[in-house]
């Protein structure tokens, strides 16, 4: 949903906004499975876009009850997360005034995916996925009300916060394929290319969101603040869970016999060549959406911008990323040939960023990289998902997880070598190169 994570996220009995303002339905609703509205197959990849079909494919996963309601809810939660890595970033720079400690932060935050990943990828493919979502819920909140209560009483030390974030980065292991993973539940594998884009979209607008308030929090109130406030936005999704039936087929994976079931899927992982060519993809592209030791020094020194050149960067490459996952959600069913192109692009946009001699076209070429590139990875994602066997799906969305966010540990600090040895403009440029050579390593892989 991710890259995102990675990504995520139905005829039903309509529920009314005037009827759902105060609490949801008492009525349970069950994920459905029935197709969403959309083109015939056979034409599903050769048909050309059309406005009214842009919209009907964009608005597919939409239609789907229980689908609106998660949406909704993973909007309000992942504002959450992003306002409270705000506080936590800035907390422990005010404790140590040392950029290291941020990168360990950062270990203790992303490390658990790469370390957990296989594992937690069978865990969701023999559970309940709405069963254990509501566990990783819950314990992604009681982090953050005990973050909030250690701050409030004086006591969060630098210990207790690494502690913390390398619990939340082990249930974040869990967390984030089984989303994925749920989101196929809910929408059937019809729906899937618009969810995913959908969820983008909740993504960059929680990527505005999310920071935004955090700042304004932590002026005025404080990093506690941030922390409860985080820790109250798991409600939402929390309800949602809970009011929603679990769906059997989605559990008939949980047949998968425990040993060796990890070795098999990495095995079943690195014999498909999609999933070959897809999952460096995912890797390199990681770099990208982690800007946060590449974009500096290309800004402060190359660039010569202050504070605000920073900020006007990334908001480019926010607003260029919503117009890209708006993009995704309204294509049709994407296709490797279509994956690879995207990707070659977005290493394009990323290279204009590297060497532009003014702020202009660099700012433009922001722009640019946030369209392709969410364009690119939710592409990316939903074929990953649409292409993997059912028993499979789980732990493929692991490796996805791990490649895409538990290597950045390695990788930034690949990228802070760079920089340190030849220059901000080679370490930024890591990120556009490498997207482009795995686009062209698996070139074959994805010619359909």
């Amino acid at each position: 949903m991710t890259a995102t994570a990675n990504a995520q996220v139905e005829p039903a009995p309509e529920c009314t906004p005037a009827s759902a303002s105060s609490s949801i339905s008492t009525t349970e609703f069950t994920p459905e499975l029935t197709p969403v509205p959309t083109p015939v197959a056979a034409s599903r990849r050769t048909a050309p876009v059309s406005a009214r079909g842009a919209i009907q494919r964009m608005s597919g996963a939409l239609q789907r009850r229980s689908f609106r309601w998660w949406f909704a809810g993973q909007i309000t939660s992942s504002s959450g997360v992003m306002m409270q890595a705000v506080a936590l970033s800035w907390t422990v720079l005010q404790a140590t005034h040392s950029a290291v400690w941020l990168s360990a932060l950062a270990a203790c935050s992303f490390g658990p995916s790469l370390l957990l990943g296989l594992w937690a990828g069978v865990l969701v493919d023999r559970a309940d996925r709405r069963r254990l979502l509501i566990a990783t819920q819950l314990l992604m909140m009681a982090i953050a009300g005990a973050l909030f209560v250690f701050e409030m009483a004086g006591s969060l030390t630098l210990p207790l916060i690494l502690g913390l974030s390398l619990l939340s980065g082990a249930v974040s292991a869990v967390d984030a394929p089984a989303r994925q993973v749920y989101v196929v539940d809910l929408v059937g594998k019809e729906g899937v290319a618009s969810a995913v884009g959908l969820w983008e979209v909740a993504l960059n607008a929680s990527r505005v969101l999310g920071p935004g308030l955090g700042g304004l929090l932590l002026a005025t109130s404080g990093a506690a603040s941030c922390f409860g406030v985080n820790a109250l936005t798991y409600l939402a999704p929390l309800l949602v869970l809970m009011r929603m039936a679990s769906n059997p087929a989605a559990s008939a994976a949980g047949r998968i016999p425990q040993k060796g079931a990890a070795r098999e899927g990495l095995r079943y992982a690195l014999r498909t060549p999609l999933f070959r060519a897809l999952l460096p993809m995912a890797m390199a592209s990681g770099l990208i959406f982690s800007m946060g030791v590449a974009l500096p020094p290309l800004v402060s020194q190359s660039l010569h911008l202050g504070g605000g050149g920073y900020g006007a960067m990334m908001a480019a490459f926010g607003a260029g990323g919503l117009p890209g996952a708006l993009l995704a959600a309204s294509s049709p069913e994407p296709t490797g040939h279509r994956v690879r192109i995207l990707a070659l692009f977005t290493a394009a946009s990323v290279l204009v960023v590297a060497w532009a001699p003014v702020a202009a076209l660099a700012l433009a070429g922001m722009v640019l990289t946030g369209m392709s590139s969410i364009w690119f990875i939710a592409a990316a994602n939903t074929l990953a998902q649409l292409r993997c066997a059912p028993d499979f799906r789980g732990r493929v969305m692991s490796l996805w997880g791990m490649a895409m966010t538990g290597t950045l540990p390695v990788t930034s600090f690949l990228v802070g070598g760079v920089i340190d040895a030849a220059g901000p403009r080679y370490g930024f440029s890591i990120s556009g190169l490498s997207v482009a050579v795995s686009a062209l390593a698996g070139w074959r892989a994805l010619r359909d």
